[in-house]
């Protein structure tokens, strides 16, 4: 099994509607990320700074890199834009992050 980490950050008075965004996930963007392989998906909000910190549990073979091509997740990045910091294509500003321990 794979991981990945990464941070993204949240526009300041958006916690809640990114919670609730993300209570009511589109079907097809859960199917579409399941079938790229992504078995767990895990986000953590830091209240203070508003960083997002992100955790993947990911089967081996797992094909994420086509998703940013893909309509349902350029269509999920559009709806998610005005509250998060993303990049002129409206995908999310990540910072990936690098294992450093594991117990």
């Amino acid at each position: 099994m794979k991981k990945a980490a990464f941070t993204m950050k949240l526009i300041p008075g958006k916690e809640k509607e990114y919670e609730k965004r993300h209570n009511e996930i589109w079907p097809e963007l859960t199917h579409l990320l399941k079938s790229a392989g992504i078995i767990s998906y895990y986000i953590y909000l830091d209240k203070e700074s508003g960083t997002l910190f992100a955790f993947q549990e990911l089967t081996d073979d797992a094909q994420t890199a086509e998703l940013p091509e893909h309509p349902v997740m350029k269509k999920w990045w559009a709806h998610m834009a005005d509250i998060m910091e993303t990049n002129s294509d409206y995908s999310p500003k990540v910072k990936k992050l690098e294992p450093v321990f594991t117990l």
